[in-house]
């Protein structure tokens, strides 16, 4: 994993934390064991989330689709890469 992966990975374990309002520590977010919705998670804690990463990298996050990018950080992180490398 790069540095630039790994310092995002931890951003985006820092916002779960945040939006979370700390029911979700971010090493927990970080550790990928259990899905996000499974450590608690809750849908206001997920717009609180979504919010924070649109206006952290000015991207639209569509939930339109498949969400199974965001169960885990990784995967959040590798969704929000290709979001961010077509610029």
């Amino acid at each position: 994993m790069t540095p630039a992966r790994r310092d995002l990975e931890r951003m985006l374990a820092d916002m779960v934390a945040d939006a979370s309002g700390g029911e979700i520590s971010a090493e927990d977010a970080l550790a990928g064991e259990h899905s996000l919705p499974a450590l608690g998670l809750t849908s206001l804690a997920w717009i609180r989330l979504i919010d924070a990463i649109e206006d952290a990298f000015g991207v639209d996050v569509d939930l339109g689709g498949d969400l199974s990018a965001f169960e885990h950080v990784d995967a959040l992180a590798a969704h929000l890469s290709g979001l961010l490398d077509p610029r």
